[in-house]
């Protein structure tokens, strides 16, 4: 598509990062220009922040598009793409901005570019509001894989919030066609796992965070590993809580953050992997957000997950805007929900 291509318009007020982040994969893989006005509108610091503007620069460098609004703070937008040029390419956030967002931002245009690229990205591997790598690595590269994908990803070494200073590399191998996604049951169950990554802090925060989440979900306090980051530039602590089934696996998170007990960030996880065993639906809410745009660029498919959040919603709507596919939802029984792309 040309400067000539109609330019679509998009209202980032009620999203947040991922509004402009799937936007900026949707543009680069289509060719579509796009304005974003408006930007993260309800935040309460709205427009760009640092992490957000790698993903807009490194977007713009994949594909030496033109630009305007590319600065700190800027809440409009407009982004023309040019072609997507395979490479080797470094991105440094310069913060504890989360690397895997970067990266899932990326993913889908390299995937269509013409031969194999490797993007090694500097920032937060662990940080809230984002998924920490070893989601991307055991839930969401496992189930595009089986699509046809061909990426790896590696942690090459932890940053947490704020310092950052991790790294993630990945190699990216030119997709030849998109397998249409049928993730609609669990499979037999694999494994249940546990592990706290812990750098620079009180082993303390670490026992405790273990002792209450083994409490929460029955298991012994054992089946919880305490591992030592201690490759992070700076302090930082993560509790990674999951359950391995043949199709698929789900990871539940807690990041330390100041003025947050260990006992509360433990809670939360344990809370959130407990939900997903009490329901069949194989798909957990963050996963069933990032399936959507390899579903719909695979043409269609359909997966069950556990609820719909107001961020898959808005994702599905912006995803419609782009390509020519149309997403239905159905209540197939309480807890679980069918989303099918067609």
């Amino acid at each position: 598509m040309t400067k000539s291509t109609p330019i679509l318009q998009i209202s980032g007020e009620s999203g947040g990062g991922q509004l402009l982040r799937s936007s900026l994969s949707l543009s680069l893989v289509t060719g579509r220009p796009f304005r974003m006005t408006n930007i993260r509108g309800k935040r309460p610091k709205p427009g760009l922040m640092r992490q957000h503007l790698t993903c807009v620069k490194a977007a713009a460098e994949v594909c030496e598009a033109s630009v305007d609004g590319a600065e700190l703070g800027s809440v409009e937008l407009v982004f023309h793409p040019g072609k997507v040029m395979a490479g080797a390419y470094s991105f440094p956030i310069g913060s504890g901005g989360s690397t895997t967002l970067v990266l899932q931002t990326l993913l889908p245009a390299l995937l269509h570019a013409e031969s194999s690229s490797t993007l090694r990205i500097e920032g937060g591997t662990h940080n809230p509001m984002a998924p920490p790598f070893e989601f991307i690595e055991q839930c969401y590269l496992p189930v595009i894989q089986r699509m046809g994908v061909k990426t790896t990803a590696t942690l090459e070494r932890h940053g947490f919030m704020q310092a950052g200073g991790g790294m993630i590399t990945a190699e990216i191998q030119p997709l030849k066609k998109w397998k249409r996604l049928k993730l609609t049951e669990r499979g037999d169950a694999v494994e249940t796992f546990g592990r706290v990554l812990h750098a620079h802090l009180h082993r303390d925060i670490a026992e405790r965070e273990i002792a209450t989440a083994s409490a929460l979900l029955a298991w012994p306090a054992t089946d919880i590993e305490l591992r030592y980051a201690n490759d992070s530039p700076g302090p930082g602590n993560t509790i990674l809580l999951g359950a391995r089934f043949a199709n698929v696996c789900e990871i539940s998170s807690g990041i330390a953050q100041q003025g947050k007990s260990s006992e509360a960030v433990a809670t939360g996880a344990a809370k959130g992997l407990r939900s997903y065993l009490a329901s069949s639906a194989p798909v957990g809410v963050h996963l069933a957000d990032q399936l959507l745009l390899p579903m719909a660029l695979a043409g269609g498919g359909v997966f069950h997950t556990l609820s719909i959040s107001d961020h898959t919603r808005t994702n599905m709507a912006l995803i419609e805007q782009f390509l020519p596919v149309k997403f239905t939802v159905e209540e197939l029984e309480p807890g679980v929900k069918q989303i099918r792309c067609g």
